[in-house]
């Protein structure tokens, strides 16, 4: 999650985001989804990119039922809660402002039997990573969290930390500027990194990524 300046925009595009509240239908439930735009900024609003997210999480083409996932910067939670009722066991992770939002958003949208299945959990990049296990997770899961240049380093020393060789990294883009790329570009050199959907209207990318096997073994 990250705070950033906002200049108010009356573009009817944006003005989804000053919403109270968000609704869609994924994995057979229908959910709401809490807003603060004006609180929390850009980590308490859906995004297109968590929408798209959990398009691609619905295609079945990532295994789910009963893997370990973490979301990174999770802001809503809507990510991470499709992931839960599509069988994962989730850490769901922002910065502590977002904390309090994020985990009243995940309790009101997932039935009781799945509650136990999900954690809302801080996490800022590169900070305090021992507290995670070192390779512990199937699936790595981020949507519209490339933007802001001086956490690339952070973000994938934390991807480095989660990632075992087996762990799957999904993340769900929109290509605003050349920084963004640049990302992908840091990425390539840890990661392989292919991309695996694109949503024409919304202009979302979504990228498969894997640790690269070490140089010796290439």
């Amino acid at each position: 999650m990250a705070l950033v300046p906002y200049v108010e925009n009356p573009l009817p595009a944006l003005s989804k985001l000053h919403n109270s509240t968000a609704q869609f239908r994924f994995a057979n439930h229908d959910l709401r989804l809490a807003q603060d735009w004006r609180k929390l900024g850009v980590a308490a609003v859906v995004w297109d990119a968590a929408v798209v997210m959990c398009m691609y999480l619905e295609m079945g083409k990532v295994t789910l039922k009963g893997k370990a996932a973490i979301e990174l910067g999770a802001g809503t939670g809507l990510v991470g809660i499709v992931a839960a009722l599509l069988g994962a066991k989730v850490t769901i992770t922002d910065r502590a402002p977002a904390l309090d939002f994020l985990s009243a958003n995940v309790k009101a949208n997932l039935p009781p039997d799945s509650q136990g299945s999900v954690v809302v959990s801080e996490l800022t990049w590169g900070v305090g990573l021992d507290r995670y296990p070192a390779e512990g997770f199937d699936l790595v899961l981020g949507a519209d969290i490339v933007y802001l240049e001086n956490t690339f380093v952070s973000l994938l020393q934390t991807l480095e930390h989660l990632c075992s060789d087996t762990t799957v990294v999904l993340l769900a883009c929109k290509i605003r500027y050349n920084r963004d790329t640049d990302f992908l570009s840091m990425m390539k050199q840890r990661f392989v990194v292919e991309e695996v959907y694109y949503d024409k209207q919304r202009d979302i990318h979504v990228y498969k990524s894997w640790k690269l096997p070490p140089k010796n073994d290439l």
